[in-house]
């Protein structure tokens, strides 16, 4: 059985189709807004007579190809032609709809896959639109995807409000369990992201599904996500853009390949092996980023090969891969702005809170402090758990 999407329910509900008809509608979406049969969302709605008066694009734009934390300044779909307003500009100011952008809408349909980790900026997104729905009075239907690293799995600390970024704008955890629905309905029940809400639910989605399971194509929701098994290292192995190591961009295994220059491929391998996290296992190997951290450079490493991905902690890996980088004279923490923020280290807008970062330096053992996680995610896993729509 394949799981039926919001957009796949919504254009085989004709009761749905008819309160569009007539409406003034944007649309949220980017590559992966696609029915089961992989059109587009746009092509999709136009079809089903539903005319779409402006589009929005997230980050890496409306059709995808931008890089991370790449300007994007489109005011056209470059296929369709329609208005796009751009949602990732070059400030902060500009991740939030303009309020003339949707102070003549009815309705904003929002259609994007998320990946399931809080640094992903896919839910933030929708989050913004909400806001800014919600203050001009314009209706927020999302259509419901699945989360692709399962539903029913929560790791990780709690987000602290000193450390918001727009990888993490909201207290949840690390990997959130949730659906890209069940974060609009956490925003608008626990946040000031508050707007008339609709979310059109997954048919056939269990919490316990990867993505694989789902019988839905996969399309790659951002250039440096390429496939699931880039998504089930995510959650750990993104803290490592707060650093100066490679993370693979500029490759084809990114998250997956990390390395620099100065790092010694065997003994880092083995000293991770020496670890026993379950369901993982280390390859030692060099490569050539081409772009990027290390642009041009042959740098050594590893590759994490996932045995088994339900056994498998992202988060306590990437722990222990910092506490052995920080053994490394050449190794440091990435120094730049990251996601409009100057004034804090992105390792700590990553992970959310100091305190872990200082432990990592201290030298305290790093699977402890990966889960380390307080009074803050017993809060939220209380409010996730009043707003679970698939239970």
């Amino acid at each position: 059985m394949v799981v039926k999407t919001g957009l796949d329910r919504i254009l085989a509900d004709p009761s749905l189709l008819k309160k569009l008809s007539g409406a003034k509608v944007g649309l949220l979406a980017n590559p992966t807004s696609v029915t089961v049969d992989l059109q587009h969302a746009l092509d999709a709605f136009i079809a089903a007579g539903v005319s779409i008066t402006r589009l929005f694009g997230p980050e890496h734009g409306i059709r995808g190809e931008a890089q991370d934390m790449e300007t994007v300044g489109e005011n056209y779909d470059p296929i369709s032609g329609i208005e796009c307003i751009s949602l990732y500009g070059a400030t902060l100011e500009s991740l939030t709809p303009p309020k003339e952008s949707v102070q003549d809408l009815d309705i904003i349909i929002c259609d994007i896959q998320d990946i399931g980790s809080r640094y992903y900026t896919y839910i933030y997104t929708i989050g913004l639109t909400m806001k800014a729905a919600g203050d001009v009075g314009c209706e927020v239907w999302v259509l419901d995807r699945p989360n692709p690293i399962r539903g029913d799995v929560v790791q990780g600390n709690v987000l602290l409000d000193d450390y918001k970024s727009f990888v993490g704008l909201q207290s949840i955890a690390v990997r959130h369990g949730m659906t890209a629905g069940e974060a609009a309905l956490f925003f608008n029940r626990f946040t000031d992201w508050k707007c008339e809400l609709k979310v059109i639910e997954l048919e056939g989605w269990k919490r316990s599904m990867w993505f694989d399971e789902t019988g839905l194509p996969w399309v790659l929701p951002s250039p440096n996500m390429p496939t699931l098994e880039t998504a089930v290292v995510y959650p750990g192995q993104c803290i490592l853009e707060g650093t100066s190591i490679s993370e693979g961009r500029g490759t084809t295994r990114p998250f997956e390949i990390i390395g620099a220059p100065y790092l010694e491929a065997t003994k880092f391998a083995n000293a991770m092996s020496e670890f026993g996290l379950p369901g993982v296992q280390y390859r030692a190997l060099s490569f050539r980023p081409m772009f990027q951290k290390c642009a041009g450079e042959t740098c050594a490493g590893i590759q994490v090969h996932v045995t088994d991905r339900n056994n498998f902690d992202s988060i306590a890996m990437a722990y222990a891969e910092i506490s052995l980088l920080l053994k490394y004279e050449e190794f440091s923490w990435r120094k730049e702005a990251y996601e409009f923020v100057a004034d804090r280290l992105a390792i700590d807008l990553l992970i959310g809170d100091p305190i872990i970062r200082q432990g990592l330096e201290d030298g305290n053992d790093p699977i402890e402090l990966s889960r380390t996680v307080g009074k803050r995610r017993e809060m939220f896993d209380a409010q996730r758990a009043e707003i679970l729509i698939y239970k």
